[in-house]
C-alpha cells in the first residue's frame, strides 16, 4: 500500500510540476519623468523577428491603462516564445494630447526572450529622451 500511495502522489507532483506557465510573458509599462506619472493612453506595438524572412511580424497592438502599463503581452506557449522582439512606443500622440513638443514621434525597444521567465520592458520617458532596461 505504501508503494502505491508513493507513486500516486508522485504521479501528482510530477503533473503539476510539467504543466506550462499561464498568463503573460511579456509586459511593459511608460513613466513619464517629465510629468513625474505613469503615460496612460499610449499605443505600443510587439512585433517578432521572422529568421526566415528577415522580417518583422506585428503581433499586435496594446494601449497603456492610467497607470501606464500593458501586462497582457505575449500569453505563454508551450513550445516556448524564444526570439527576438521589438516594442514599438508610439508617444507623439500622448505629448501632443498634453501640447508638449517631442523630438521622438516614437521608440523602438528591441530585445531577446531565451527562456520561459517573464519579461517587463518598461521604458522612463521624457520630450527629449528615454531610458529601458529589463525589469521584473
Amino acid at each position: 500500500m505504501k508503494k502505491f500511495l508513493l507513486a500516486f502522489f508522485g504521479f501528482i507532483f510530477l503533473s503539476f510540476s510539467a504543466q506550462e506557465k499561464t498568463g503573460f510573458q511579456l509586459s511593459s509599462h511608460i513613466l513619464d519623468i517629465s510629468q513625474g506619472q505613469p503615460a496612460g493612453k499610449v499605443e505600443i506595438e510587439l512585433e517578432k523577428y521572422n529568421e526566415t524572412s528577415k522580417q518583422w511580424v506585428s503581433l499586435g497592438k496594446k494601449q497603456t491603462d492610467n497607470n501606464g502599463r500593458v501586462s497582457d503581452f505575449l500569453p505563454y506557449q508551450k513550445a516556448g516564445n524564444n526570439g527576438k522582439y521589438k516594442l514599438i512606443f508610439f508617444i507623439e500622440d500622448y505629448y501632443k494630447h498634453k501640447n508638449i513638443e517631442s523630438f521622438y514621434p516614437s521608440i523602438e525597444v528591441i530585445f531577446k526572450i531565451k527562456d520561459n521567465e517573464h519579461y517587463h520592458v518598461p521604458i522612463t520617458l521624457s520630450p527629449f529622451g528615454y531610458s529601458t532596461y529589463r525589469g521584473s
